[in-house]
């Protein structure tokens, strides 16, 4: 593979809410770059980037896929992302190594829930984005009203570059508004663009359009804004260029519009791809941090200097075993070369560099900065883990991983397979950071917990495809969690054992306050003064905090959202260890809980419920008698919408039941939103059960 040089690189993401048409997209811009000589469908479940037996089946995406194209001279490398709030961490990782990414919304529901999801998670890594209103051809499409809702609901300057002539039935074409042509097509593949003059009756829809372009784009570049209030001529090159320096900013978002599925208007996402969002040269210089002095060093973008890589993604693939997809910021990686593991500090020996094309797979013996490959042979490294030379190690900045919101137990359905379960279980943490395993000591039961119903359900099924291997799997459980509601002072712990020789002596003295905000973790503060406890014990102390906390009070459920202040405590010169301090902690704050009012706190989820008129009494009167409260009620066409706070508790099967509630009519999304406290009669119910389960044991 020859290099392409990095002014003509593009690393983008395809990233939307499920539903919205990305993988149909994705699988257009793949037929028009030449990279497939056959469009896949969806529904027929023959797409190019939805190649897992279960993202047929199903008809969405789970894992994200890449793949490589090329468009006028551009190197397109493009990630096709999940859709679905289950399998968010998909979407996080890859917008953590991204340089940019279009945003497709469909033009009948325009912003949904995890429309803004993802959105907040562009935001967070500084992704520059050009948005494609998709679906046009729908019944109820209305390309303004959507553009109306990037505007309200994402809080972007955005502006159209192109818009439809007519929509639903009579999408005829697409005016481009930068060069004033009308754009149809010549055949149904949408291969060969006609560009014609604007008609008559649209040149004053055109003006308006371009219009509001050159003012959102004059608050976003002060060059454009001089020429504008000076009204001088602002030329086409003068937009283009606009566009391109205040999308790479994020201060400018170009949306475009058309149907993936009718392949209309895809060649003109691929030419704003090229045109508008950054190349590696263009995006800041990688950060990191010397692990030796800890301090801030960066990597320029060049194959020519030290390595920085991060491994953001470990699949597993069933001829060459775990495949380490890699973004490349500095320097070069080498087929057959051993590379440094600086989060791990191990050496690892690269057998095979692969550039993935969704399944298939590509040798190559080098690449360099600013590409995104596949490894093949590394023994020790995890997702988030950073790639680098020895003697110029750096440790990038790790990916933010969501804490999983749903539980279930399970186990082989034969003694044998219990050892191929743990081996199978840990295949996929490697490969998932947002799949947690651990055992439950009072209910002997091994507890999976993930981001959703269908998240797990997907696990145990790839289980017994993949590795042949029938589970049993408990109800599906809530995540809940356990802290304090009032402050407690002068709370002593002491572990002292003395069995001949020498002996353990810890002794710590704490106050436990709630903290201020939900979702803040557990803070620890050491206010020791004086040596009452040796500085080398206070990690020690603290661990054994962290460690008490996985157990809380009332039910075994992991408490948190509490301040620890460490004020005083004593030690003994020759008896004294980390051991015993770590006990001693762990003792004064299981009394903390006990005395600190310990409520439950359950996860509440942020739901959107899009259902015809006739339906939403009763599907409001449903969600009623689940705790819901209504946030708000909006309309769109002729259909209803509701977004309403429920507790996952009272979520598990709504699917069916908003079904069989609206003749199958009704569509809804949900995403985890905050932890609020569980009512006494809730709890009450939840303590009992924990009390069954402990007595069914003994």
């Amino acid at each position: 593979m020859t290099q392409t040089p990095l002014r003509d690189v593009r690393n983008i993401g395809i990233i939307a809410h499920i539903d919205a048409g990305k993988t149909t997209t994705t699988e257009r811009i793949l037929f028009y770059t030449g990279a497939i000589h056959k469009m896949g469908n969806v529904d027929d479940g023959n797409t190019t980037m939805d190649w897992m037996e279960q993202e047929q089946e199903r008809g969405i995406t789970i894992t994200a896929a890449s793949t490589t194209c090329f468009w006028n001279q551009n190197k397109i490398n493009v990630i096709d992302t999940p859709g679905h709030v289950d399998f968010t961490i998909e979407v996080e990782r890859s917008l953590k190594v991204l340089d940019g990414a279009v945003v497709v919304l469909c033009g009948t529901s325009g912003v949904q829930s995890q429309t803004e999801t993802v959105w907040r998670q562009a935001d967070r890594y500084g992704v520059p984005r050009i948005a494609f209103i998709n679906k046009l051809d729908r019944l109820g499409a209305n390309f303004e009203r959507v553009l109306g809702e990037i505007h309200e609901r994402l809080g972007a300057n955005a502006a159209a570059i192109e818009f439809p002539d007519g929509t639903e039935d009579r999408f005829k074409g697409i005016i481009d508004v930068i060069n004033q042509k009308y754009i149809t097509y010549e055949d149904a593949e949408g291969i060969k663009r006609v560009y014609s003059e604007v008609p008559a009756e649209l040149k004053d829809k055109l003006q308006q359009y371009r219009h509001a372009l050159i003012e959102r784009l004059a608050d976003a570049d002060d060059t454009i804004a001089e020429k504008f209030l000076d009204e001088k001529e602002i030329s086409v090159d003068d937009i283009k260029k606009s566009i391109r320096s205040s999308t790479i900013r994020n201060a400018f978002l170009p949306v475009l519009c058309g149907s993936s599925l009718k392949n209309k208007g895809v060649q003109m996402i691929l030419d704003a791809v090229c045109d508008y969002l950054p190349s590696p040269l263009d995006v800041p210089i990688i950060k990191g941090i010397d692990p030796a002095t800890k301090t801030e060093i960066t990597r320029e973008t060049s194959s020519d200097v030290p390595l920085s890589a991060l491994v953001f993604k470990v699949a597993m693939d069933p001829y060459v075993g775990k495949l380490f997809y890699t973004r490349i910021y500095s320097g070069k990686l080498v087929s057959g070369e051993s590379v440094y593991n600086s989060t791990r500090q191990t050496k690892e020996r690269i057998s095979k560099l692969v550039v993935m094309h969704a399944n298939k797979q590509e040798i190559v013996s080098q690449i360099g900065a600013g590409e995104i490959v596949a490894l093949v042979g590394l023994k020790e490294s995890k997702s988030g883990d950073t790639l680098c030379d020895q003697d110029k190690a750096i440790l990038l900045e790790n990916m933010r991983i969501p804490e999983p919101v749903v539980s279930m137990s399970i186990e082989p359905k034969t003694k044998a397979d219990q050892d191929k379960l743990g081996l199978t279980l840990r295949k996929f943490l490697d490969e998932d950071p947002s799949l947690r395993v651990h055992y439950d000591q009072d209910t002997a039961q091994t507890i999976i917990s993930g981001m959703g119903e269908l998240h797990l359900e997907i696990v145990i099924d790839r289980m017994k495809r993949e590795f042949n291997l029938e589970t049993n799997i408990g109800r599906p459980q809530v995540a809940y969690k356990e802290t304090i509601t009032r402050k407690i002072e002068d709370i002593v712990g002491k572990f002292i054992s003395q069995t001949g020789g020498r002996g353990q002596y810890g002794h710590v003295v704490i106050n436990v306050e709630p903290a201020e905000e939900r979702g803040k973790g557990i803070e620890f503060v050491n206010k020791i003064k004086g040596g009452a406890i040796p500085r080398e014990f206070i990690p020690a102390i603290e661990k054994g905090i962290m460690s008490g906390s996985t157990t809380g009070f009332l039910a075994g459920y992991p408490a948190t959202d509490f301040i620890v202040t460490l004020i005083d405590g004593s030690y003994h010169e020759v008896d004294s260890s980390e051991m015993a301090f770590q006990l001693a902690a762990k003792a004064a704050l299981r009394e903390a809980l006990q005395k600190g009012r310990s409520v439950f706190l359950e996860p509440v989820m942020d739901i959107e419920v899009v259902a015809p008129e006739e339906f939403m009494g009763t599907v409001l009167g449903d969600l009623q008698t689940r705790r819901a409260k209504i946030v708000n009620m909006g309309t769109r066409g002729k259909i209803k919408t509701a977004r309403c706070e429920v507790p996952l508790a009272e979520m598990f099967n709504y699917a069916n039941a908003v079904r069989s509630l609206t003749q199958g009519r009704a569509t809804f999304s949900m995403e985890p939103a905050f932890y609020a406290e569980v009512p006494q009669y809730i709890a009450d119910k939840i303590i009992g059960a924990h009390q069954e389960t402990l007595t069914k044991k003994s």
